[in-house]
């Protein structure tokens, strides 16, 4: 072998290390990209049980940060569980205090979807009150610690009335609209008796449509929630808003064994056969 031949190959093997490095370098970087998508992502599976995680303050979208969790992507969690063969079951691990109404109600779209197909169990964290109550009476089962806090169903919307601190500093406001109620809400004045009684009907509205709904779901009585109280857990055992005592881990298990406690689905009573 010349010494140029020699050269060559030692060129071409320092070149193959270098290569060798890259990629050994490349592949570290992957791993630890993927390790941090997944440490967001609100998905995990244990055996054939799917646990989705449903945590922070309820919102439509394609959000799930920042302390939100949108519809989108919460519900393409649900049905991408409930179209897979080799889920069994879902859990939703619940940690929220609600939200909007819309995106509760779009969730449980996704969350009957996936009860046609499989078990869908919920397990409450620290709270699972308001929509997120609305969106956890809707599935199959429902684990709650003693000192959850649940409930709460009932809607509210908050107005603020700012205009003393702009006549303090001498701020006026001039508003050209093309109807009355345009400005309903609008912070520099506080609601007229016609805008009052507009809104009390809209939220008097949405209330009946949430507690109608979650009664429709759980053999409960209106006068039991109707205040739109916090409960905690061992309570909302007791009134039937919850289904059982236990963490993540019972819930899973739970949802195992779903066909064992239920077969081959739950019967519930209907709410109407309950007297007050």
């Amino acid at each position: 072998m010349s010494w140029l031949d020699r050269e060559i190959g030692k060129a071409e093997k320092a070149k193959l290390r270098k290569n060798g490095i890259k990629w050994f370098v490349a592949g570290i970087f992957l791993a630890m990209a993927l390790f941090a998508v997944f440490s967001l992502f609100p998905y995990a599976q244990d055996g054939g049980v799917k646990v989705i995680r449903v945590e922070g303050t309820l919102t439509t979208g394609n959000i799930y940060s920042g302390g939100y969790a949108g519809s989108d992507y919460i519900g393409a969690q649900i049905r991408s569980a409930a179209d897979d063969p080799l889920t069994d079951g879902i859990v939703l691990r619940v940690n929220s205090p609600g939200g909007s109404p819309s995106a509760s109600q779009e969730i449980i779209r996704d969350i009957e979807y996936a009860k046609a197909k499989k078990p869908v169990v919920v397990s409450m964290g620290d709270m699972a009150t308001s929509a997120a109550y609305h969106i956890s009476s809707h599935s199959d089962w429902i684990f709650a610690n003693p000192d959850t806090m649940t409930g709460s169903v009932g809607t509210i919307w908050t107005f603020y009335d700012t205009s003393e601190s702009l006549d303090r500093e001498g701020v006026s406001v001039s508003v050209v609209k093309s109807g009355e109620l345009k400005d309903l809400g609008a912070t520099f004045r506080g609601l007229s008796d016609e805008e009052l009684e507009y809104v009390q009907k809209m939220v008097d509205d949405s209330f009946e449509l949430f507690i109608s709904d979650v009664i429709s779901q759980r053999n409960i009585n209106r006068s039991d929630i109707e205040e739109a109280q916090l409960i905690r857990g061992q309570d909302a055992l007791n009134l039937g808003l919850v289904d059982e005592m236990g963490n993540l881990f019972d819930a899973i298990e739970f949802t195992k064994n779903y066909d064992d406690h239920f077969p081959p689905v739950k019967e519930k009573m209907p709410a109407e056969n309950k007297t007050e």
